[in-house]
């Protein structure tokens, strides 16, 4: 063992204590709470179950209970937090009797809250482990740990994380076979919507991803549905979720599909009933949904859906008035429609990069 001598400049002297220790922020996470494997000096059959107890780890000397568990591991709770690195040394004294009864090494520095059976296995195997097995069983037994927490907790490189987390493969199969499942039913069910909500998803994916042992964590399902779809499994948008096999099969429904279109075309093309009016005509509201979201229709507002031909002579007006530009009068005159349907119309030929508006004026948009 070396000494050095440190100038810890703006560190008043009443602010340091025995066992400090130095070293650069983040790098180390303190501790209060411990898993051990404890043995007893030579001339005790077993540690004491009760009592007050000193625990020497390094330089520090720190007040402490012990809980022991299944023989040879205890948890030990200190008064005042330690620093430690799995497989220190430590050594414990009966603070009444002033002896010492035992000493071991540091197994878990940032345990679970409950001890049971699953824990004490892994306390078993971290025991017999190298220290560069311990970030495979830190993420086996916790399911899902950040990437910093595996370096905090085991001294160990993670494994490469998404999004910052190491997920266990038993969590990434439970999730993918709820999601599937989920996905599978809701297709079947709803054959003409683009994907569950995503809400849903999400949530059934963090029931799964809980069930199989990891931890309730803000923007864990997420990262799950991502690796998911980094596998190419699902697709994911910003509102839904489906499995990649599944495509909207419009043909199924194309009696509705055909209907839809002579309702919004020919005489009433430039004058087509709102989504309402459909409606009430009949139109399921599955089939308009999904008519828009493949370009079967062209979906102006919530509640106004036309002919692509619509479209299409609307682009045609707007590249022949490229040079004065065009209002939204002369569109609605040329094409014999009504401001409620010219006014989204325009605004649908923005949004689209189609055009590009100064004033009340709009001309072709040039890349």
């Amino acid at each position: 063992m070396s000494r050095v001598a440190a100038n810890l400049t703006g560190a008043e002297r009443d602010e340091l204590a025995r066992g400090d220790v130095l070293a650069e922020p983040g790098t180390w996470r303190p501790t209060t709470v411990f898993d051990v494997a404890i043995r007893p000096v030579r001339d005790l059959e077993r540690i004491p179950a009760r009592g007050a107890f000193k625990v020497y780890a390094g330089a520090a000397e720190v007040d402490a209970k012990i809980r022991l568990l299944d023989e040879p591991f205890a948890r030990v709770r200190t008064a005042e937090p330690l620093v430690l690195d799995v497989f220190d040394r430590f050594v414990v004294r009966e603070s009444g009797r002033q002896r010492t009864v035992g000493g071991g090494t540091v197994l878990d520095v940032g345990p679970p809250r409950a001890a049971d059976p699953r824990h004490r296995s892994f306390l078993a195997r971290r025991a017999a482990a190298a220290r560069g097995d311990l970030p495979a069983l830190l993420i086996e037994e916790r399911g899902a740990v950040r990437a910093d927490d595996v370096v905090l907790l085991t001294g160990g490189e993670p494994p490469t994380p998404h999004d910052g987390w190491c997920v266990a493969p038993t969590v990434r199969h439970a999730v993918r076979d709820a999601v599937h499942d989920l996905l599978g039913a809701f297709h079947r069910l709803e054959p003409l919507e683009e994907g569950a909500p995503l809400g849903v998803v999400r949530q059934a994916a963090g029931d799964a991803a809980r069930r199989a042992g990891a931890p309730r964590a803000a923007g864990l399902p997420d990262t799950l549905l991502d690796l998911l779809a980094s596998e190419g499994s699902i697709v994911r948008t910003s509102t839904t979720v489906r499995l990649a096999t599944h495509r909207v099969a419009l043909e199924e429904r194309a009696d509705d599909v055909r209907a839809l279109l002579e309702r919004i075309s020919g005489e009433h093309e430039a004058l087509p009933p709102t989504v309402k009016e459909l409606l009430r005509a009949g139109t399921p509201r599955d089939v308009i949904d999904a008519a828009s979201r493949a370009g079967t229709v062209v979906r102006l507002s919530p509640d106004l859906v036309v002919a692509p031909s619509l479209v299409d002579r609307a682009v045609a007006l707007v590249h022949q008035h490229a040079a004065d530009g065009i209002t939204v009068s002369t569109l609605r005159e040329a094409l014999g429609t009504s401001r409620k349907f010219a006014v989204p119309l325009a605004e649908w030929l923005d949004a689209q990069g189609i055009t590009r508006r100064r004033g009340d004026v709009r001309f072709p948009r040039e890349d």
